[in-house]
């Protein structure tokens, strides 16, 4: 997959108003950026079509749908092979409730970002966890209050 068709600011700004509200037709788009709505229909094809606009969709408030916990699940784990970490990417895959996974570096192997209704369905999602993947250590930090969150990428004029 080749990246970044972003050429100019035209394509900045339509990356950034797409960011901040996907449903925006061509034609509000351009009407915003200074292009009519074909070449602008044409750029966002071009971004699409390239994997810099790798999809749209909706975000859902958690809170809407009942899931107010928030955690972050720190691991550890004693088994670096290849087969552990297909068998583990295999497992957070079939875990809905995992919204992010990353390898880290430092004492902290791997991060999980973790959305649930309440603790015990936390402790549900533990034991699915520990029962799908054998684990050195695994700490748990519950979100007392989100200060940001944002799937806006912070695209400027640099680029």
């Amino acid at each position: 997959m080749q990246y970044s068709s972003i050429v100019d600011s035209i394509d900045r700004e339509i990356v950034r108003l797409l960011q901040d509200d996907a449903s925006r037709s061509a034609r509000e788009l351009g009407d915003a950026v200074g292009l009519t709505a074909t070449p602008c229909w044409r750029r966002i094809r071009a971004l699409e079509d390239d994997g810099t606009i790798a999809r749209q969709m909706a975000i859902v408030d958690p809170h809407a749908v009942g899931l107010d916990v928030l955690a972050l699940v720190n691991i550890r784990t004693n088994d670096h092979s290849s087969e552990w970490i297909r068998r583990f990417r295999a497992a957070i895959a079939d875990l809905p409730e995992v919204l992010e996974a990353y390898r880290t570096s430092g004492d902290i192997d791997y991060t999980l970002k973790v959305r649930v209704s309440s603790i015990p369905a936390y402790d549900d999602f533990y034991r699915r966890l520990i029962e799908a993947i054998d684990l050195y250590d695994v700490r748990t930090i519950f979100v007392m209050e989100e200060l940001k969150s944002t799937t806006a990428l912070p695209i400027d004029d640099s680029m």
